[in-house]
Parts: structure tokens; sequence; C-alpha cells
């Protein structure tokens, strides 16, 4: 199976889903309104037998954000999910030695622990760097998912490690209009229209060691979520399947055929399911390519002219062209911008 897709009912909705639900009701928000359109009923959650899609999820985060105007709902809903009451997945968390073995929960168990938002962990010389990713059409939900992802890791790698992470945070969107909210929630530094979603920390955090780990009850918790990983079919989205792919061929882009090929589809079948999350071909494509050259330009100090090369590009014109299409800058700005988020001069 190639990526599970939006539609597909694996998510347990008395876990991730659930947590929501017991904030929402903690404000005294109406069960029966907050499951409408989401193919959940009551007692199926009394019960723990519900199970509920990427889309039906989603609904429910659209439902309780309509019933809540509260601007720190997503915060608080991060800080109260990990690492959870979720099962093999969550003694998986809890028993980290280290912040690695933590985030590699992220990234290879998606489906168990995060099913809405992929991780993209790169490591460099200097920076660790965890970006966030759409994996099912989050749309409207997407600043929610974000919020509540960031607040959700610093919290637990607060807990776990003992003290406070120095996490940089940055967005791909614009400065809210409360951002004193993400300051409470998060801390500092902030950046903000940064072209992408990510938390950066220095590289020496991954293997300082935890007190609260156990290497033994952490292997046998990994190997019943990979147990669980067979039930379920696929570790990643259908969508992010692909952006993995898009990944290996950076020099090389492929067909729109060549992918549906590698996806076990049929052309037609590969673009009705990225429109289905609200998005084609082409643009999953330049977000791939400008994901890669952001991490270029911000942690491996390559010039626009060695991206340019690196991409494929055979002319500097078309590539500024291509590279302000994608985020609204040219690579120089975007450059700038991007080593003042690190605290950095340009040649520094």
């Amino acid at each position: 199976m190639t990526g599970y897709l939006c539609d597909q009912r694996f998510i347990t909705a008395h876990h991730l889903p659930a947590v929501l639900i017991d904030l929402a009701q903690d404000q005294g928000e109406d069960l029966h309104r907050l499951l409408r359109h989401t193919g959940l009923f009551p007692e199926q959650l009394v019960r723990g037998e519900g199970r509920v899609s990427a889309h039906e999820y989603l609904q429910l985060i659209h439902n309780t954000r309509q019933r809540l105007t509260d601007p720190e709902l997503a915060f608080r809903y991060g800080q109260r999910l990990f690492p959870g009451h979720y099962g093999a997945v969550s003694a998986l968390l809890g028993n980290a030695e280290s912040l690695a073995e933590a985030l590699s929960v992220f990234t290879d168990f998606p489906a168990l622990i995060s099913p809405l938002l992929a991780c993209r962990l790169t490591v460099t010389d200097e920076y660790l760097c965890l970006q966030w990713l759409d994996s099912c059409g989050a749309k409207a939900q997407w600043r929610f998912l974000v919020e509540a992802a960031m607040s959700g890791v610093a919290s637990l790698t607060r807990w776990l490690s003992g003290t406070p992470l120095p996490w940089r945070f940055q967005f791909s969107y614009p400065c809210p209009a409360w951002p004193e909210q993400y300051q409470v929630h998060l801390g500092e530094p902030l950046h903000f229209a940064a072209h992408m979603d990510a938390m950066i920390l220095p590289r020496h955090y991954l293997k300082e060691p935890w007190p609260q780990g156990s290497p033994t009850a952490w292997l046998a918790a990994r190997q019943q979520c990979e147990q669980l990983m067979d039930l379920v079919g696929s570790r990643y989205s259908f969508r992010h399947t692909l952006y993995q792919f898009l990944q290996t061929r950076l020099d090389q882009p492929p067909s729109l055929q060549e992918s549906a090929a590698h996806m076990a589809c049929s052309p037609a079948t590969l673009k009705r399911r990225l429109s289905q999350q609200g998005c084609h071909y082409q643009q999953l494509l330049d977000e791939v390519r400008l994901h890669q050259a952001i991490h270029w330009l911000q942690f491996h100090g390559d010039s626009p002219e060695q991206i340019c090369r690196r991409l494929n590009f055979s002319d500097p014109t078309n590539f500024r062209r291509s590279f302000k299409r994608w985020c609204g800058l040219t690579p120089s700005a975007c450059r700038q911008s991007l080593l003042a988020t690190m605290g950095m001069k340009p040649g520094g």
C-alpha cells in the first residue's frame, strides 16, 4: 500500500481525537455538536470502538474551533497530546532515552502519533530541524495543527528532559493577530513568514541522556508499534509518500506518469487523490523543491547559484523566476531572511 488515504478510517477515536473532545467538554460543550459530520457516536467513544478518517478528524477540529473561540485552544490541545495514553506509541515516547529517540517516534510512526502531520527531520553539523508537513489536506486547519504540534513537542521534550529546550520556531504564515499566545506557550525566538513550519535546535541536544528513559521498555514498545503499523498498512499518507519520492528526484523531477507508476495508480487516480486534499501535482512538486532549497540556504550555507545547479536549472533567470513563484521572494532575499532567522549575517 502506497500511503494511507484521507478517507481511510484507521485513526483510533479514543486516542488523539478524544483529547480534543475532552478539552471541549471541560468547557461545557455538547458532545453531539462536536461529533456532527464526523461519523462518530458517543457510545463508540465510551466503548473505545470508534475510528475516524483524516478528513473526519479535521471535521472534529473544525467543529471544536467553531464552538470554542479560545485563541489558546491549539496550544492547550498540544500540551495534552504527548506522550498521551495511546498504548504502545505513548509507551515508546515516555521511555525515550534521548531527544533522538523521541523524535524517531514522530518520523517512524506518524500514522499512530501524528496522522494529520508528517515530520521531516534534518540534522546538519550544527543544527537539527524538525519540519512539519501536511499529510492529508489540512486547509483551514493548518495553523491549528502547527500550533498544537509545536506546543506538544516543546511540552513533551521539556517533561522528558527535565528542562526547557531552547527551540527556535519558524512559521510559513505571517505573524498572527495574537503573537503573545505563541510567546506564552512556545517561548522565543519566533519567526513568521519563514516559508516553512519548523522547530530548530542545536544538534548536541539530540544525544543528551534523559533521566526517565528505559531501553527495555523502549524496545518492547517499538516492537508493538511495528505490529500496529502492519495492521494500518502504511506509515505515511499518500501525499507524504509522494512527497518523499519527489525528494529523491530533485535534479530530475519525474513526470506525472512516472510518479503515478511509483504510487501504483493511474495518473487520473493520483490527480484525484491530490485534489481531495486541495492540492495538485505541480503544487506538491514546487513545495518539495522550495523546502529543499530553504534547507540548503538556511542550514548548509549554499548560495542561490549553487542551489540553481543542484536543482538542475540550466538558466539562473528561470530559477529566480521559479523560486519567486514558489515563495514570493527572490533566492537572495529569501537567503537574507533565513540567515536573520538563525541570528547570522549573509556571508557569516
